[in-house]
């Protein structure tokens, strides 16, 4: 079964997209250890990725690349995304972090700019923002 076969709605297919690619992050080290499958966990409940998406998803051959858009406005909308999703239980713990970093890298983004959008990200997040909001205060 193709992963574009478990699509469905639009936010359904995004999610599934941001599963995928966090999974494909948890294992870029060959295997994925038990503190990443239990951030893996938390997330698909999160994303409400289905236990047969989940085990699509996770199967060894199936590796699953970050899109990077080239608009800088885009690659925010799915950091964007991202925290909505991380922040749907109101906290980040470390390791949520770390993922998160992973994949603003694999968004394009450099160390020094992702730590950046992600430290003022956390602040942000503090509170319930819409995206144009989201995306000013991240730019200014």
């Amino acid at each position: 079964m193709a992963i574009a076969d478990l699509y469905t709605s639009g936010e359904h297919r995004r999610n599934l997209a941001h599963f995928a690619a966090l999974a494909t992050l948890a294992s870029v080290d060959g295997e994925v250890s038990t503190e990443e499958k239990e951030l893996l966990d938390r997330f698909a409940t999160k994303l409400d990725i289905t236990r047969a998406e989940y085990d699509e998803v996770l199967k060894k051959e199936n590796k699953y690349p970050i899109e990077a858009p080239l608009d800088s406005e885009k690659r925010l909308e799915r950091l964007y995304d991202l925290f909505r999703i991380v922040y749907s239980d109101h906290e980040m713990d470390p390791e949520e972090k770390t993922l998160v970093k992973k994949y603003a890298i694999g968004l394009g983004f450099s160390g020094d700019k992702a730590d950046k959008v992600i430290e003022r990200s956390v602040e942000i997040f503090g509170g319930k923002l819409d995206f144009e909001d989201y995306l000013y205060l991240i730019k200014k």
